[in-house]
């Protein structure tokens, strides 16, 4: 299992006091570098936002920004002052009592009065509870979105070690004929020119073609990489530097084969593999 650097994720939420908003998206980097945005009002939950992206996330841009919208009653957001309220209805109807021409106060009077009408209290411990929670849901979103396209990147990896198995065994097989071939090619020429040669010099030079020529060795590093390429895309962990690193290897085993090519056949073989390394390569630069 590998997980990508490129994903998305949002989250919203409704609540009694009003509405929460996650959104998180990353690209590749070498190293993790978060981006967080917070309103002022919930800065104080900014390390511990920072802190669950480090244990979710290793490597990646990472932009995560919050967004609050708080709930507006018909009233203006706002609550009656009880107390104040029944206070000033009490000494109204006392002036009323004591006063005849008095008129008692009106419910428009009442709200006037300085104090009457106060804004409503939210409480910041629970924005701030809620935020956090609603933070860790959004981030199970976006490790899924991550290991679904990491799931796709490995599987177009898989696809490019199956086609380089299939090269490797092609030269591998066809390696003896080449090397029969470049002896008879050698054989003829020494007839074409009515040179001669003892018997034993012939052998010679027969011998320093097929070990000039020899590529068993890279042949079988290339089968080690390429294992070591699959064991690495089965595990859970971050890999892609070990990935990077595994590509660099492949590429040294191509360029010798290539050096070391005869015919070209193996020549075209080994100009496959650098497309097939390099395709990988590019798709492994996105995974963590």
């Amino acid at each position: 299992m590998v997980a990508s650097m490129t994903a998305f994720a949002r989250k919203q939420a409704e609540y009694d006091w009003g509405t929460l908003l996650w959104e998180i998206r990353s690209v590749n980097h070498r190293y993790l570098e978060p981006g967080i945005r917070i309103p002022d009002t919930l800065k104080p939950i900014e390390p511990a936002v920072r802190e669950a992206l480090r244990k979710a996330i290793s490597r990646g841009k990472v932009d995560c920004q919050l967004r609050f919208q708080i709930r507006h009653t018909d009233s203006g957001h706002q609550q009656l002052n009880v107390p104040l309220v029944e206070q000033l209805a009490a000494l109204s109807q006392q002036v009323t009592a004591l006063s005849t021409g008095a008129a008692p106060l009106s419910a428009a009077d009442i709200l006037r009065w300085p104090g009457a009408l106060q804004e409503e209290e939210i409480d910041l411990d629970t924005m701030q509870k809620d935020a956090l929670v609603l933070l860790g849901e959004t981030l199970s979103e976006f490790s899924s979105a991550r290991w679904r396209e990491g799931d796709e990147l490995r599987q177009m990896i898989q696809q490019r070690l199956d086609a380089i198995r299939v090269i490797v065994r092609t030269v591998r097989e066809r390696l003896p004929d080449i090397l029969a071939k470049q002896q008879d090619n050698i054989r003829t020429r020494l007839a074409a020119f009515q040179v001669e040669l003892e018997p034993g010099r012939l052998e010679q030079e027969v011998v320093l073609l097929a070990q000039k020529s020899d590529v068993d060795e890279e042949l079988d590093r290339l089968n080690t990489h390429l294992g070591e390429v699959e064991r690495v895309l089965g595990t859970r962990e971050p890999v892609g530097r070990r990935l990077d690193f595994l590509m660099q290897e492949l590429n040294r085993e191509a360029n010798t084969l290539s050096s070391k090519s005869i015919v070209a056949d193996t020549t075209l073989n080994a100009v496959e593999l650098k497309v097939l390394i390099e395709q990988m390569r590019e798709q492994i630069q996105n995974i963590e």
